[in-house]
């Protein structure tokens, strides 16, 4: 059986063949994604008080607190399902929500007002020349401790994570800059090679004070949107970028595979610290729970409760969670659309503007550095364009836009209870046939006619009623039906039992 699960205009997800919900929907399920964030070793770094001083000028002081997180592979398996790449938000079944720049700042601590992060690919011989100016020592390439540019995590770890008592100031800060790119390397910055980091990072950490004025929070978040878009296609496989942001956000926002609260520190990741949040609940479950969610189960504006934990140098930025920016981390180039989701700065929600449309195919190198620079000018504008509910003759009511969104979006993907819907709509509708047929006049037909519409009749009699189904419609306001008297057919000819197997 053939379902279109839409979207019905597809003028907003334009992507839809590419997205793993189509896959879903015809059954192809890949499974739980492989999560590539490489915080379990982090604990094993010993700083000294030096170091720590270093590592804060550079933006890291409260970021470096979070350590390893447990993650829950099933819920950011679904979560993943419901990202669309071409607004950059979660379509749920109430309306889009995302991750936003403010959430960056209070659940990482890292900031998000600031440079940002620019740069291009750098080759063997250069990135070799970089390690040994800034690390001190060199990686062997005939041990596998560094390729394409890229250096291992272990080799990092084993190297640097202990910084000698009476080392000289330019050693603590090799060793400083060492931990810093393990740290982005196994956490905002992780990639799908899993145990390594680019080289390409490590000049950033060259002068801790210029450090320390990037928008690492922002550049967290580009990486962040680019790894949920690519693992939302349905041949990928993997997913990276900072999943500990992803969880937390989660927690704060959606009653779904929340576990208990630890007590309230900053960043606000720590409410969540050491609670053993990998769960038993499968993907499928998860995937059921989301298409249930309703109004009970979501919190639009978690943080306002923490608002004495926030430190004032951080406060002072959250308005740029409101911003309708471009977010830039070397090649990467993302959109930030606070403007789809105000509701989470308890604004009321307008249908939003139209989504451009993006080419991701046939990128060449000058197409790139224009990109580039456009994005570097909007971020340089960022607090120009702080987005708000329109008023006066604007104002779209919550019933609007929830139409609007019915049209351009896919709300449920949890297949076999969608089908059964779709199952029980049909019959509803051929109880109405048969009602009609019943109320025909059979005088004024032929004999032939009127044999055929008898056989009509008797054919929708006998496949409405065996096995005990009783189906009515009911007036719900979306065209859903239900069972009255509902029981599990007892034979494989019941027509319910007839069409979800030739589906499954």
């Amino acid at each position: 059986m053939d379902i279109d699960v839409g979207p019905v205009d597809p003028s907003v997800l334009y992507e839809q063949d590419l997205h793993v919900s189509s896959a879903i929907w015809e059954g192809q399920e890949r499974g739980l994604l492989r999560c590539q964030e490489h915080t379990s070793l982090l604990h094993q770094w010993k700083l000294t008080d030096e170091q720590i001083k270093l590592v804060d000028k550079a933006g890291f002081g409260f970021f470096r607190k979070i350590g390893p997180m447990s993650l829950n592979n099933s819920l950011i398996s679904a979560l993943v399902e419901r990202w669309r790449r071409e607004t950059n938000t979660f379509h749920l079944p109430l309306g889009e929500m995302t991750i936003t720049l403010d959430e960056v700042a209070l659940v990482l601590g890292l900031e998000i007002d600031g440079d940002p992060i620019v740069g291009s690919k750098v080759g063997d011989e250069v990135a070799m020349d970089m390690c040994g100016r800034l690390l001190g020592k060199l990686p062997s390439a005939a041990n596998k401790e560094v390729n394409c540019s890229r250096v291992k995590l272990n080799w990092l770890k084993r190297t640097f994570s202990e910084c000698p008592e009476d080392a000289s100031f330019d050693v603590v800060k090799c060793h400083t800059r060492a931990y810093l790119l393990y740290l982005i390397g196994s956490t905002i910055f992780a990639t799908t090679d899993g145990d390594k980091v680019s080289v390409k990072y490590l000049p950033l950490f060259e002068d801790f004070d210029q450090a320390g004025r990037y928008a690492w929070g922002a550049a967290a978040l580009a990486c962040l949107y680019r790894a949920l878009g690519n693992a939302s296609l349905k041949s990928q496989s993997n997913i990276c970028g900072c999943l500990t942001l992803l969880q937390c956000w989660s927690y704060f926002h959606l009653n779904i595979g929340r576990p208990e609260k630890s007590e309230a520190c900053f960043p606000l990741a720590l409410l969540w610290k050491g609670k053993g949040s990998r769960s038993k609940t499968d993907l499928s479950e998860y995937r059921r729970e989301v298409d249930d969610l309703d109004p009970s189960k979501i919190t639009w504006c978690p943080y306002e409760r923490f608002e004495n934990l926030i430190p004032p140098q951080i406060k002072a930025k959250l308005i740029l969670g409101r911003s309708k920016t471009t977010l830039v981390c070397f090649e990467k180039i993302e959109l930030h659309f606070p403007d789809r989701c105000l509701r989470q700065f308890g604004k009321r929600q307008p249908i939003p503007q139209k989504v451009k449309r993006r080419d991701r195919k046939n990128r060449r190198v000058d197409d790139l550095d224009t990109s580039m620079s456009l994005a570097c000018e909007e971020w340089t504008e960022r607090g120009d364009h702080i987005m708000d509910s329109p008023g006066g003759s604007n104002v779209v009511d919550d019933g609007a836009y929830m139409e609007w969104y019915a049209r351009i979006s896919i709300t449920k993907l949890y297949r076999e209870a969608f089908l059964e819907s779709q199952v029980m709509n049909m019959i509803a509708c051929m109880r109405e046939f048969e009602e009609a047929a019943s109320g025909i006049s059979m005088e004024r037909l032929s004999p032939v006619e009127r044999e055929v519409m008898e056989s009509v009749k008797d054919t929708f009699s006998n496949n409405l009623t065996f096995g005990g189904w009783q189906e009515v419609a009911v007036n719900s306001g979306y065209g859903k039906r239900r069972r009255r008297n509902e029981q599990t057919p007892t034979s494989g000819n019941d027509i319910s039992s007839l069409l979800l197997q030739k589906d499954t």
